[in-house]
């Protein structure tokens, strides 16, 4: 017979497999060997190795991103663990399913002074959605159930709802590594199914609730659709709604939205033009998914616009503290049933019941007379919304104009539009990884509406940190070119995943604008300190050469330095098949005056002075 750890391992990878778990990363370590060979072992699962395990958990995290199915994380006893925990705070804030195996030495070794040993108990505190320290393992009656029970309980609550990360302590007693290979896990369910299916189901609307906000956005002509990053709303029901309420749609690139007809791409070089902004305040808006990155957006939606707040996990995604009205529901099937309950003939309060029917469902309530709004007649609706919806989008219109020529007459690269141009020239199907800091922002602030792009990024806790390694493990998952956008300090901040990039299958292209330092402070009020304070504490050049740390790595290197030269090249590298990184040279003080000279050429557009002084 085996050793019950050799057991043991087979059997929680095995079940681990069973319940979806495709990709699994470690970083080297002894008393992690028992779970490092069984991985290896597996047939079902990809074993990525990396020297360190904070590229290994955010390499975890990008296949979970990407994939949307739980993915494990590997690591020995002692600080290794440790290392895991900003991965695990991003997946936590993020909603991403992460498994967290951390091995362990026997319980009656703590605080004994036994090397590489700390107390791993709870080590990430509230941010997993479920934590178990497993006992040491022992051959018995019941040991193959109780091991395969625990990892489909592990992938149950990784999965959620909410989805999050699940830590599993694994104490593990020497041998570590079996006599010889081979063994067999426990026996588990025929057929290769999971010892338990765990199921659930999105949250349903009440028919009470679907008819009480169908009721509100007849009554709003001049209505908004906000769409932040992690909605969970389809395609489908958000064009459906749209199209029932006749509203604008402003989202948040990283949502997946900003695309289709009522999209509004230029809502935060709008919404920083105070004429613009005050003129065209909302009635209603309906919110799904995170807040937005706009910060003039973020402001502009205060207290007093109504505003439902709709989450299928019952969180609170309202930083500002603005939202009248929360619902607990999935946010595709409530917004797809209160576009049939408007119906594709309803056009508010005035219409007849056979006008509001949709889809089989039943006649809305406004129709049988509870809430009518008798000051507001359908055509008064129609004509409103309509006018409402082309104020937004040829506004839209305007600035996107007016911004694309002035970045037209810059030959040498602008970070703003390096954002556009990436977005708009990745080829269908491919996935844009995006940094924090001033990466978002500009993609958020220039890129144009378009369909058939996804994107990723670390915005649950919005750090710099592992953005390589995410960008990674989102191409090691399969599914169409990756291309990443980021900073330097944010290239150099995972220099260990960038060195380790060149032994990763799939490929990324990284696109970095490297200004020498942290870019955004120059927007930020630490802008107007004395240059002897603002450059070494927050400008903090790194003096470093992007292209040599590249070179060291093995990598393919370029510099851009025409603007007009980046899609080109991105497009040369994506078929090159080959992990490479596009330099793009920038100066901060330069960027800093053309974000505020596109405001500007906004606030033109539309026929006012801009006040805001800042992009």
């Amino acid at each position: 017979m085996s050793d019950a750890g050799r057991t043991f391992a087979l059997t929680l990878v095995d079940e681990l497999v069973r319940g979806g778990v495709a990709d699994a990363c470690l970083a080297p370590g002894s008393r992690s060997a028992p779970l490092a060979l069984a991985l290896a072992e597996h047939p079902g699962v990809r074993v990525h190795v990396h020297v360190d395990e904070r590229s290994a958990g955010f390499f975890a995290l990008g296949a979970a991103k990407r994939s949307g199915r739980p993915a494990a994380v590997v690591c020995t006893s002692g600080t290794a663990a440790a290392n895991f925990h900003p991965a695990v705070l991003e997946a936590h804030h993020a909603r991403v399913p992460l498994l967290v195996l951390t091995a362990d030495r026997p319980p009656e070794l703590r605080d004994t002074g036994a090397n590489q040993s700390v107390d791993q108990l709870r080590l990430y505190g509230d941010a997993v959605r479920w934590f178990c320290e497993v006992s040491l393992p022992v051959h018995g009656p019941g040991a193959g159930r109780y091991w395969r029970s625990l990892a489909a309980r592990a992938v149950a609550a990784a999965a959620g709802p909410p989805a999050g990360p699940v830590h599993l302590n694994l104490a593990f007693a020497e041998p570590l590594v079996p006599g010889e290979l081979g063994g067999e896990p426990a026996p588990g369910r025929p057929g290769g199914a999971p010892w338990t299916v765990s199921a659930a189901f999105p949250r349903r609307p009440a028919p009470a609730e679907v008819d009480a906000l169908a009721e509100r956005v007849r009554a709003a002509s001049r209505g908004l659709l906000v769409v932040g990053w992690g909605s969970g709303l389809g395609l489908e029901a958000a064009d459906a709604f749209a199209r029932a309420a006749g509203w604008p749609v402003l989202a948040d690139p990283l949502s997946g939205h900003r695309r289709g007809p009522h999209a509004v791409a230029a809502y935060d070089a709008l919404l920083r033009v105070p004429g613009f902004a005050a003129a065209h305040r909302p009635e209603l808006v309906v919110r799904v998914g995170a807040g937005p990155t706009s910060k003039a957006l973020g402001t502009w939606l205060d207290a007093s616009v109504p505003q439902v707040l709709v989450d299928p996990d019952g969180a609170w995604p309202d930083p500002g503290r603005a939202a009248a009205t929360r619902l607990v529901a999935d946010a595709s099937a409530l917004l797809g049933a209160v576009a049939a309950a408007l119906g594709p003939g309803c056009r508010g309060p005035g219409d007849s019941a056979s006008a509001c029917r949709g889809a089989g469902d039943s006649v809305p309530a406004h129709c049988l007379g509870a809430g009518r709004s008798p000051d507001l007649t359908g055509p008064e609706r129609a004509a409103g919304a309509a006018a409402w919806l082309h104020a937004w989008t040829s506004a839209d219109a305007l600035a996107g104009s007016a911004m694309d020529a002035l970045l037209a007459g810059w030959e040498e690269p602008f970070e703003g539009r390096v954002a556009r141009d990436l977005v708009a020239g990745l080829p269908g199907g491919a996935t844009l990884v995006v940094g924090s800091s001033m990466p978002v922002r500009d993609v958020d602030t220039f890129a144009r509406a378009r369909d058939g792009l996804a994107f990723v990024a670390n915005r649950g806790a919005s750090g710099i940190d592992g953005f390589v390694a995410t960008a990674l493990g989102v191409a090691a998952a399969g599914g169409g070119p990756v291309a990443a956008l980021c900073g330097d300090l944010t290239f150099l901040h995972d220099a260990s995943s960038v060195l380790g990039a060149g032994r990763r299958a799939e490929p990324v292209v990284f696109v970095v604008c490297d200004n020498d330092g942290g870019g955004i402070f120059s927007f930020l009020p630490q802008a107007e300190l004395p240059e002897r304070y603002f450059e070494p504490l927050f400008g903090t050049p790194h003096g470093l050469d992007l292209g040599a740390l590249a070179a060291a790595a093995g990598l393919a290197c370029h510099r851009v330095t025409r603007a007009g030269d980046l899609v080109p090249a991105v497009a040369e590298a994506l078929a090159a098949h080959r992990t490479t990184v596009l330099l793009v040279p920038g100066d901060r003080a330069v960027n800093l005056a053309r974000h505020r000279a596109a405001a500007r050429a906004v606030a033109e557009a539309l026929g006012e002075r801009d006040r805001s002084g800042r992009p």
